[in-house]
């Protein structure tokens, strides 16, 4: 019975990605950010910022197909594109300075081993 106590107050990836940040890079970003929280957001919090690290930045080059240890500071997906001049930009250099850290941070918060 304690299991499933524990299952139940388990928190998902999914928390991490609420609230949206108000700034963005490029106009891509905000469609990655919600890619990554769908792909990740049955996925319960790793027990520590280091692993959820992990988990987010192969999400990321999963999704955006390249990793963040590029030297590229942005790229052009056509997936996350939908209107405007930048659309389909994303902004490497904000998800490695910024965002990816934001949500590392969060996982710590609610990491059970933080």
């Amino acid at each position: 019975m304690a299991q499933a106590h524990e299952d139940a107050s388990a928190v998902t990836m999914a928390a991490l990605f609420e609230p949206e940040p108000d700034r963005w890079g490029l106009r891509g970003d905000p469609w990655v950010w919600r890619a990554l929280r769908d792909r990740l957001s049955a996925t319960d919090v790793p027990p520590s910022a280091d692993t959820a690290a992990a988990l987010l930045r192969a999400a990321f080059a999963e999704l955006v197909g390249v990793d963040l240890d590029t030297d590229e500071s942005s790229v052009h997906r056509e997936r996350f594109a939908h209107g405007g001049m930048s659309s389909g930009m994303v902004h490497l250099d904000t998800w490695r300075e910024r965002l990816m850290p934001l949500l590392v941070e969060r996982a710590r918060t609610v990491s059970p081993s933080a």
